[in-house]
């Protein structure tokens, strides 16, 4: 299989870490991703990958309760320099060099996000995993992925689902529900489908970058979207076919 794209972001869920658990992060499941990267690494794809903390912390949740919003979020920052910690130390277990680099300043931890220093990390075959989402309360991780993978020029945003793309409503409810090979931002902006905030379908329209929905939790699936095989999900992008 030949690779479709030069240089990715993986935007994964914190619940890609948390396995059969209701919370926290499970070793196990970072040990699997961090094996099916080591095989679209060696493929010559350069990677980044921006981490959520939806299974520590979440800053619009229930166990959020009446925390002050901004608050909240900052803890939610927090808890994704945790999980991107852990897929660092996945990562390198299998050989593959990484750094994880933070909108927060915790140098024990992380470097800083410097635009130039992270492109050129990946030119030099390191994974950059990117943390703390974008630094500022009110902007979820999937704006952060967009506004990184921007920053970085990613030829391609690989959004990491439990779900095998987008559909016409979610598949779990409705049994009839069919899935999208192809989809454009207008059609999932306007049908309000939930495949990334607006904010960050919006991002990513005005600035022509694909998105591509799959479900990581199918074994070999990073690489089959990463060489362009649509049968495992959906591509959400300006012209859809």
């Amino acid at each position: 299989m030949t690779p479709v794209y030069k240089r990715i972001l993986l935007k994964l869920s914190g619940e890609a870490l948390m396995g059969a658990q209701n919370y926290g992060i499970d070793v196990q499941d970072g040990e699997n991703v961090a094996k099916e990267l080591r095989t679209v690494h060696e493929m010559g794809v350069e990677v980044a990958i921006v981490v959520g903390g939806g299974n520590i912390f979440r800053g619009v949740s229930e166990s959020a309760g009446n925390m002050n919003r901004a608050a909240a979020d900052y803890i939610g920052m927090l808890a994704t320099i945790m999980n991107g910690v852990v897929l660092q130390d996945a990562l390198e277990k299998v050989g593959i060099q990484t750094r994880v680099m933070s909108a927060i300043d915790i140098p024990q931890l992380a470097e800083p996000f410097i635009r130039r220093r992270a492109i050129r990390h990946l030119e030099k075959q390191r994974v950059v995993i990117f943390a703390a989402g974008t630094g500022n309360p009110y902007f979820t991780t999937d704006s952060a992925a967009a506004l990184r993978a921007l920053e970085i020029e990613a030829d391609v945003i690989m959004k990491a689902t439990k779900v095998d793309g987008v559909y016409t409503s979610d598949p779990v409810k409705d049994k009839s529900a069919t899935r999208f090979n192809n989809i454009s931002f207008r059609d999932v902006l306007e049908k309000r489908l939930n495949v990334m905030d607006a904010s960050a379908i919006s991002l990513c329209m005005d600035n022509n970058l694909p998105i591509m929905v799959f479900n990581m939790r199918q074994s070999g699936n990073i690489v089959k979207a990463v060489c362009g095989d649509l049968s495992i999900g959906t591509l959400v992008a300006n012209a859809a076919a």
